[in-house]
Order: structure tokens, then C-alpha cells, then sequence
């Protein structure tokens, strides 16, 4: 991934609505959901949600395929992968970061927890 490349895919995932959609699209999977499903689920008109998976599309965030009559986004998780990777190449200057992790994933496991 290019710094051009990650400044797209950040600057895509830079707005509240965009991110709570890639989120859905991440938690639903490689089949991904259906345009009007994802709109449903997040409670967003129609025209505002293409005009935010475009702009998702646009960065490589998210893939789309036709279905009959639907449009089934899904998260692109190469991209997603790639700019997780592009972050992360220095970190901890070459050391492994292992504490941090382990305090990273105590604290999503809160998280997990507190919204069940």
C-alpha cells in the first residue's frame, strides 16, 4: 500500500456514517449485505447511503456485486488488511509490541462484554 493509497482509505473511513457502515459490512462477512439491507440495519436513506458506499467504493474499502435486483456490498478485506499492515510496518521500531496487544484485546474483550 502506497501513503496515497492509505490516505484514500483513511480519509473514506474519516466520517461517522462511512465508518458505522464499513463496520456492519466487516461484522457481516465475505457475503457482505444488500444495499437496502445495510440501510435498514443503520437507519439511512437510500440516497445518503449510495452516496457513502460510493465514496467507501472509491477508496477500495468495499467491493460490490449484482444479485439479481440488489447490489451486495461487502468490506474489501485486502484493502482492509493492507492499510492495517501500511500502520503497523514500524512499529515499536522493530520490536514485538506483545504488552500492548495483550492490553489492546483485554480491552476489547470489555467492550465485547459491556454491549452484550
Amino acid at each position: 500500500m502506497t501513503p496515497a493509497t492509505a490516505v484514500d482509505a483513511l480519509a473514506a473511513l474519516a466520517q461517522e456514517t462511512r465508518l458505522k457502515v464499513f463496520r456492519l459490512l466487516v461484522t457481516a462477512g465475505p457475503t457482505g449485505l444488500a444495499a437496502g439491507d445495510v440501510g435498514a440495519q443503520l437507519g439511512i436513506p437510500a440516497n445518503t447511503l449510495s452516496f457513502h458506499l460510493k465514496a467507501l467504493a472509491q477508496a477500495g474499502m468495499v467491493t460490490s456485486r449484482q444479485e439479481g435486483r440488489f447490489v451486495i456490498y461487502a468490506a474489501n478485506y485486502a484493502v482492509m488488511d493492507d492499510l492495517i499492515a501500511f500502520l503497523t510496518d514500524n512499529c515499536c521500531q522493530g520490536a514485538a509490541c506483545l504488552p500492548q496487544t495483550q492490553q489492546v484485546a483485554t480491552i476489547t474483550k470489555r467492550r465485547t462484554r459491556s454491549l452484550a
